[in-house]
């Protein structure tokens, strides 16, 4: 990688349970496929269950993980797991600890470019001092917007949009994720509304996609990051 090239892309949603994890999983295999080795990123996940170890278990962190082909990184991609169902800061105080965005940005080190998974929506609370936005900011990398694509989700991409502006932000793309198979009528007229208004490029991903909706996403992604 020369001077210029990407350091790295931050994954956010307009919500919890909207794709995140999907969309960054399926970007990190397809770059693997280019040549481009990212290095994901989970800092903190909650919610996490527990193996037959006793040990709690990211199911987020493990699909980027396998998304690179790594399930030996595991413990570097997602280093701070908490039990509780709960935004990361209140599952932190559950689990009688406090959680500050410093541990997160300790978390978000690697040797190359990375991609790194917030927790929940961009405003949601992340460490007691922290929204996903502020681990954006101190992050510095362009972000990517993910989306449940239902009814109400143009409110929430065009409300995210607007914070990242406000925080001097670029939102490289959104991609309009599909999480169930059964959908109302607004799926198929989404896009095109958020297309007539906002000048990020914007990705349909069908249900279970097999990622070709994400090629071009994944071409511009691949220029990023060689530097070209």
């Amino acid at each position: 990688m020369n001077a210029s090239a990407l350091p790295g892309l931050f994954v956010t949603g307009t919500d919890t349970a909207v794709g995140k994890t999907y969309v960054a999983a399926r970007l990190l295999f397809q770059l693997r496929l280019k040549g481009i080795e990212l290095h994901p990123r989970k800092p903190v996940e909650s919610g996490c269950t527990s193996d037959d170890k006793g040990q709690l278990m990211p199911a987020d962190g493990l699909a980027l993980a396998r998304a690179v082909d790594h399930e030996d990184w595991l413990d570097i991609i997602t280093p701070l797991r908490l039990a509780a169902p709960l935004s990361p800061d209140l599952a932190a105080r559950e689990a009688g600890d406090s959680l500050r965005l410093e541990q997160l940005l300790a978390a978000c080190q690697a040797p190359g470019p990375m991609l790194v998974e917030g927790a929940g929506g961009l405003l949601s609370p992340i460490a007691e001092d922290a929204l996903n936005a502020d681990l954006a900011v101190a992050l510095g990398f362009p972000v990517l917007v993910v989306a449940d694509n239902r009814l109400g989700c143009v409110n929430q991409v065009l409300l995210t949009l607007e914070a990242l502006e406000r925080r001097g932000l670029w939102p490289l793309s959104v991609v309009l994720s599909r999480t169930r198979e059964e959908g109302d009528l607004s799926r198929t007229r989404n896009a095109a509304a958020l297309r007539a208004r906002i000048d990020a490029p914007v990705f349909d991903l069908p249900w279970q996609d097999d990622g070709r909706a994400l090629r071009p996403l994944v071409d511009t992604l691949a220029e990023l990051f060689s530097g070209n």
